[in-house]
């Protein structure tokens, strides 16, 4: 898949809100509009209840420990007052109100999950991001990326009052699920077996700059993880050559930029400083975004988000990413198709965003098999960018063990809560017409359910 494309698939996760917003919609020549009152079909989704129930295994909370909402490809923690968890809803501070210490993460777009997951990691306990000196040496880009003045910077400390370290929960939407996996397996076993030197970063690191994800030290600071649409075995959308047009992106930035006030799209951010597409000052978005998109390192590494969400990709960080058996794990999927009684094919319900349906009709009939993977009729439902079964845990190359939940969660192993019907991939962060909040606030309630330690 072209760089180009991959960027411009990317980004219509990022500017699909917009087309949520008011009477504003992108959509591609080849896609009619549904043909209902679209105030009719307000209410009607207005109506959808979520079919994930996340009822506290406790009337009382269990532990008071933060909530760190991660998100996926493309994604940013607020672009002019439209917030990436909640759209024009901001579910973190709802959240904040009801009485939780929340942070959303806001880290590289585009990058791999390793880069991503050292970004998280100095965001949340404050620092410079260390990518390795190893890793930066293979990839061939910077050791360092930005300095972070810390979410929560007392993250992994002895809490005073309680004798306990102080942990987090990680909440992950799409790619997210994968960064928060692979955060977890650096902090509980490091990069040993999958680190660009034999030995890991703390061998080939000579001197005392070794960052402390890399020490060795094992760091149980996590309780529990939770991912939402997350593609843990890939995206079979990532097969698709030819999909997306410059001109179908014009449209989609020409969609956030009227959502915004008609104004040009000047603070969104890429966050590849350690690629040196750091955005210059003055400089138009679609010059940063062209450059960003014919830099060779699409061409030449795999330590970009690109081949992460790729199914072989996938399994290639399924194959080291692994649950911790101190950790509860959590997958909602979500799921807006419906089966063609004549094709057999996944098509869109009326109800999707129509910015999603070309995607989401591609996902719902292709069929492929490559690198040893079987891409069947299994794969056809999805949520306009992502195909279902791929959301309850890490299947490819895997072997951690995904059950469904039954009240009474298993740690260290994926307890997959269900599917969200009818709910495309951004219905479910609130880049619609639906308020999230209230699902948000009893996820919240369950997380802080937990019988920790």
């Amino acid at each position: 898949m072209g760089m180009n494309r991959f960027l411009l698939a990317g980004l219509v996760s990022v500017l699909v809100g917009a087309c949520s917003i008011g009477s504003v919609h992108a959509e591609p020549s080849s896609v009619k509009k549904p043909p209902q009152d679209a105030a009719k079909l307000a209410k009607k989704e207005q109506k959808i209840q979520p079919s994930v129930d996340l009822t506290p295994l406790t009337d009382a909370k269990k532990n008071n420990e933060p909530i760190i909402m991660v998100h996926g490809l493309g994604g940013f923690d607020e672009l002019y007052g439209f917030q990436y968890w909640g759209g024009l809803f901001d579910i973190k501070k709802d959240l904040q109100k009801q009485g939780y210490q929340v942070y959303a993460a806001d880290i590289g777009t585009f990058s791999s999950n390793w880069d991503r997951a050292v970004e998280l990691y100095a965001q949340i306990k404050g620092g410079r991001a260390d990518y390795g000196a190893a890793h930066a040496e293979k990839y061939g880009h910077a050791r360092y990326g930005r300095s972070y003045p810390g979410l929560y910077p007392e993250w992994g400390e002895i809490n005073q009052k309680t004798g306990k370290v102080n942990k987090v929960h990680l909440i992950g939407h799409s790619m997210g699920g994968q960064t928060v996996r692979t955060l977890v397996q650096l902090l509980e076993q490091g990069d040993k077996n999958v680190s660009a030197s034999i030995g890991g970063e703390k061998a080939y690191t000579k001197d005392s700059s070794l960052s402390s994800l890399f020490n060795g030290q094992r760091k149980s600071w996590v309780s529990s993880v939770l991912t939402i649409s997350s593609p843990h075995d890939g995206s079979t959308l990532t097969r698709k050559v030819g999909s997306i047009t410059g001109s179908y992106a014009q449209q989609m930035i020409g969609a956030f930029a009227a959502a915004a006030g008609n104004r040009e799209v000047l603070d969104y951010d890429f966050k590849m400083d350690q690629w040196g597409l750091k955005r210059e000052p003055g400089e138009s978005f679609e010059s940063y975004m062209k450059r960003v998109s014919e830099s060779s390192i699409w061409k030449k590494s795999k330590d970009t988000s690109e081949w992460e969400l790729n199914p072989s990709g996938a399994r290639e960080l399924n194959s080291w990413v692994k649950t911790q058996p101190d950790v509860y794990y959590f997958s909602v999927g979500t799921e807006q198709t419906y089966k063609d009684p004549i094709t057999g094919h996944e098509v869109p319900e009326v109800l999707m965003n129509p910015v999603l349906y070309p995607t989401s009709l591609y996902i719902g009939k292709h069929e492929e098999e490559f690198d040893g993977i079987v891409v069947n009729s299994q794969w056809f439902k999805n949520d306009g960018l992502a195909n279902t079964n791929s959301m309850d845990g890490p299947s490819l190359g895997s072997t951690d063990e995904i059950l469904p939940y039954k009240d009474k969660p298993q740690i260290g192993k994926w307890n997959f809560l269900g599917d969200m019907n009818s709910y495309d991939h951004m219905d479910i962060i609130g880049w619609g017409i639906r308020d999230m909040r209230p699902w948000y606030r009893d996820t919240a309630a369950f997380l802080s359910s937990l019988n920790v330690e």
